[in-house]
């Protein structure tokens, strides 16, 4: 991969069905496509720091074969030619995958694309970089301090959120429409909602994880952000296949969705979450879940069973997991780790092994609590992080009068729901008192309901309640 490089320039989002509409019909080339996204990142990175790597050579040799397929008559995938780039966890055929570590730049070269890479490839799309995280993902900020922090294109000064922060921040520049990512404690959907994009949670076991460097295997998630509702179930049903090499994928078939976006919410029983999701909410927060209720004429207030010993549970799970994983490396060449993150991952090594078998205890039960809600309700509603974006390098946050520490904190609303493992679409709204910033909401579903999740973000996108906003960088 080459190093990204570049100056001033301004870029917008572009919708992903609209430009793979545009290269299937030729009004454009996927080249010409390519060449404009590169000068694009060239221009924009050096200001928003979400590329850590090109691959530029294999990028055009796909949009030439896409391309070449187009004018051999053939019927284009669905994705054909449009760019899209991934977090620097997922395998490249021959690059290091760094999972934004310095650990990792000994690694030998990947010697084969993650499973989703090639499904993305499968379906026409191409491939143009990687992009900056929380090294070993362990991080809601990206404030990476061996490749930089992602900076968020909203408000420079601003997080990107993490540990996806480059992909968040990549879709939000208009750099590129498609960025992959992965959620363990909220990874996908923090990015969204302080970059303003919208993205994907998957139900756990949904996506094949295989090709990608793990962080706590027992609640990784991987999915897609992207810059409109098509887009994203575009990407989404694109990733989607049963994997037999990955024991933890469990999807046995593959479930479309796009085709069913416009069904509307008519008939569906959708609530808001309160309780827990209103107290660890900033009036921002909890103004933007009332105005997407409001839109999607949600039914009443639900409380979600067990929140903050779900958030406890998955904090000893995510420490134990994560640390074990990487104590080989911690005795060694602690010096070289993330100075964020190093002493989390020695405590989560040294916890007595009776804390992570009881969280794995409660999570039986608690799973169980979380799937009985679903019989009065498809679809529930909540913020995804308690307030709009903080500063780089922020240490505390207010939180309705209360100092809380910032890095952890800003999963509040989001690790609850990840360690049920029920899928969610964050939608990015753009409420008052943010300083123009924008917050998303979670719309959270039953496990393997990914598509009632995605019909009301499209209600939410139609009524214009939730959208991209253009920037300028810088």
């Amino acid at each position: 991969m080459t190093a990204v490089q570049g100056g001033t320039g301004h870029s917008s989002p572009t919708s992903t069905a609209a430009l793979a509409r545009a290269i299937a019909s030729g009004e454009r080339s996927a080249r010409e496509v390519l060449e404009a996204t590169l000068l694009g990142i060239e221009a924009s990175n050096p200001y928003i720091n979400a590329f850590t790597g090109l691959c530029v050579a294999r990028a055009r040799r796909e949009a030439d074969a896409v391309d070449a397929l187009r004018l051999s008559g053939a019927a284009l995938p669905p994705l054909a030619g449009v760019p899209y780039a991934v977090k620097n966890l997922f395998d490249v055929q021959g690059e290091v995958t760094l999972a934004g570590s310095r650990v990792n730049q000994g690694n030998p070269a990947a010697k084969a694309d993650a499973f989703l890479v090639t499904q993305m490839q499968r379906a026409g799309a191409v491939l143009v970089g990687s992009l900056n995280m929380d090294e070993y993902a362990y991080g809601f900020t990206t404030e990476n301090s061996h490749y930089g922090p992602a900076r968020n294109p909203h408000g420079l000064t601003r997080t990107a959120g993490g540990s996806s922060g480059g992909s968040g921040a990549a879709v939000a520049a208009g750099q590129v429409p498609i960025a992959l990512a992965s959620d363990t404690n909220g990874s996908i959907r923090v990015p969204a909602s302080f970059c303003g994009v919208w993205g994907i949670k998957p139900t756990f076991g949904r996506l094949s994880r295989r090709g990608s460097y793990p962080f706590v295997h027992s609640i990784d998630h991987l999915g897609p952000l992207a810059d409109s509702v098509e887009s994203l179930a575009l990407a989404y049903d694109a990733l989607q296949g049963p994997d037999p090499l990955d024991p933890g994928c469990h999807a046995l078939r593959v479930q479309p969705v796009a085709h069913g976006l416009k069904q509307g919410v008519e008939g569906l029983r959708i609530g808001r979450l309160g309780g827990y999701f209103e107290d660890f909410a900033t009036p921002a927060a909890t103004d933007a879940a009332r105005t997407a209720a409001r839109a999607l004429n949600a039914a009443g207030t639900a409380l979600w069973p067990d929140a903050a010993l779900a958030r406890a549970a998955a904090f000893i799970t995510t420490a134990s997991e994560g640390g074990r994983l990487h104590l080989a490396d911690l005795k060694t060449r602690m010096d070289d780790f993330e100075p964020l993150s190093v002493d989390r991952f020695i405590a989560g090594a040294l916890q007595p092994a009776a804390w992570y078998v009881r969280a794995q205890q409660f999570r039986r039960v608690y799973r169980a609590r979380v799937n009985a809600l679903f019989a009065d309700w498809d679809v529930l509603i909540a913020p995804a992080t308690p307030l709009s974006a903080p500063l780089l390098g922020a240490e505390w946050l207010d939180i309705n009068g209360q100092q809380v520490p910032c890095r952890p904190s800003i999963g509040l609303l989001s690790q609850p729901i990840s360690f049920s493992g029920c899928p969610v679409v964050t939608a990015p709204l753009w409420p008052s008192g943010t300083g123009g910033m924008p917050i998303g909401v979670q719309l959270i579903a039953a496990p393997w309901r990914e598509d009632l999740a995605l019909r009301a973000a499209q209600v939410l996108q139609d009524a214009g309640v939730a959208h991209l906003k253009p920037v300028t960088v810088p």
